[in-house]
């Protein structure tokens, strides 16, 4: 029976207890930290070791890989990446490059993880920033208007989808307008539906056709005063659901942030409640993780259908680049900034 849960997991190797409980509980698939991340070969063995521990080969491995301050691949194994604004602020005269770049990049960004056996990326960011929002999305989003960020956004899921690498596009409905840092505190947005329809659901909308998406723990008080996207029936089904019409598989955000409450099994079984089809903690304690499962259930029905219907859009083959020549013209389009 697979479980509807991504975990984490405490280290650079999976201890012999981690290895029992995978096995046991069998989760869907697994999230990477930069504390699971050392160098290339540890790094594969450790992918290898989760797959193996639910004997399944094709088990979803995610990260966040977005480029900037998230960016759990670093120098001197990796290359850094720049921050989903920057790709925005390239030649503002000429928005195809812009997307070009963009696709080219979150290319790169596949090979970098496809040679890992990393298949998921949560990425892109879709939220849209407002004036006095705090900088939580800040620079991580890559325009100031939903369709600029529609626009890039997609250019990332395309590329990363050319290099075998599933996207996540993330936070739906939409993070940009809080005040708060969801890590920290639970944000509640107050604006009108009509405004956040036009705004903030707009690029969700724009890219309802790709294949996982994330919540935000945010309140949005125009769809449900009380809760939270990620545990909203309400905002699930009238929005993610209905307006934006979202039909692939949606992940919880990390259940271990501050802005949801209760015990874990509650925020867990409220979750999927509300319509979620899996639930992700990262973390990777052990204690937690036990009370996460303890709200779960099997994957099955409409989101057991989401989950193989995402997994599906692996390319089994991934699109042809030249490596060198991708890096070069990614490298002069940012004039050496975020070169090797």
């Amino acid at each position: 029976m697979t479980r509807a849960a991504i975990l984490g997991c405490s280290g650079l190797s999976l201890s012999r207890e981690e290895e029992a409980f995978f096995r046991d509980v069998q989760p869907w698939g697994f999230i990477l930290f930069a504390r699971n991340v050392e160098a290339p070969d540890q790094v594969r063995r450790l992918v290898d070791q989760l797959r193996v521990a639910v004997d399944r080969p094709d088990a979803p491995v995610l990260i966040d890989q977005e480029g900037g301050r998230v960016q759990r691949l670093g120098p001197p194994h990796w290359r850094r990446y720049p921050p989903g604004r920057a790709y925005g602020e390239l030649a503002s005269n000429d928005p195809l490059l812009r997307r070009e770049i963009t696709r080219l990049g979150a290319r790169l960004l596949a090979h970098d993880l496809a040679a890992l056996g990393i298949n998921v990326d949560c990425v892109p960011v879709l939220d849209v920033p407002v004036a006095g929002a705090h900088d939580v999305i800040g620079d991580r989003a890559y325009a100031k208007t939903p369709d600029g960020v529609a626009l890039l956004g997609r250019a990332a899921c395309e590329g990363l989808i050319a290099g075998g690498v599933l996207p996540v596009i993330k936070h739906i409905p939409g993070h940009g307008r809080a005040m708060a840092d969801s890590h920290h505190d639970l944000p509640v947005v107050d604006t009108a539906y009509d405004e956040l329809d036009a705004w903030d659901f707009a690029p969700f909308k724009m890219l309802s056709d790709m294949p996982m998406a994330m919540t935000a723990h945010v309140v949005y008080s125009a769809v449900d005063a009380k809760r939270p996207a990620t545990t909203s029936k309400k905002a699930m089904r009238q929005v993610i659901r209905g307006a934006i019409g979202f039909d692939g598989l949606v992940m919880s955000d990390d259940l271990s942030m501050k802005a949801l409450g209760g015990e874990f099994a509650d925020r867990a079984r409220d979750s999927l409640a509300a319509g979620c089809d899996v639930v992700l903690h990262c973390n990777g304690d052990m204690a937690e993780m036990k009370a996460v499962l303890a709200g779960t259930k099997a994957l099955s029905g409409q989101a057991l259908r989401r989950a193989k219907a995402a997994l599906g859009r692996l390319a089994k083959v991934p699109e042809p680049f030249d490596l060198d020549e991708a890096r070069a013209r990614f490298d002069a389009a940012f004039d050496g900034r975020w070169a090797a």
